[in-house]
């Protein structure tokens, strides 16, 4: 089987940007809301997942890196590798990517399963980045310029 892959006319770099521009969206939205005290979140997951890693306390910007990180890999694979681009495959990456926090990276970083050890109101607030995820890749894969075939922005 294979797949053809939709020419995007995007460089490698295009793509990393992409995934920086998600990145800080995502994160001012979701730091202001632990900041406030709106997220139900004891710290960020990605802080979080940090301090499993490297087995100490950390500050938030190493948090903040790892996020970046992980949002920009998975924009770069939708933007560069995903054969079809939109809004609906970029919402099933994001839909994909939060089943995945539910049941992998919770329970690594010692939240339990979709993070129920610390409350049942972490299931709607990791789907809440998620779906921006989704909406904020989508919105700048398909607005942000492209070069054209030729070379040239188009």
């Amino acid at each position: 089987m294979v797949i053809k892959l939709q020419p995007n006319h995007r460089t490698w770099m295009g793509a990393i940007g992409i995934g920086l521009g998600v990145s800080v969206l995502t994160a001012i939205i979701m730091v202001t809301l632990l900041k406030t005290g709106v997220s139900p979140f004891p710290k960020p997951p990605s802080l979080a997942f940090a301090e499993t890693v490297l087995g100490r306390d950390l500050p938030l910007p190493v948090g903040l890196l790892f996020h970046t990180a992980y949002v920009t890999f998975w924009s770069v694979v939708f933007v560069q590798v995903f054969p079809k681009r939109g809004f609906w495959p970029a919402m099933m990456l994001a839909g994909g990517l939060w089943i995945v926090i539910l049941v992998v990276f919770f329970p690594l970083i010692g939240w339990g399963v979709a993070g129920l050890l610390v409350s049942p109101k972490l299931i709607p607030a990791s789907f809440v980045p998620h779906v921006l995820f989704g909406l904020f890749l989508w919105a700048l894969e398909q607005y942000v310029p492209r070069r054209s075939p030729t070379g040239g922005k188009g």
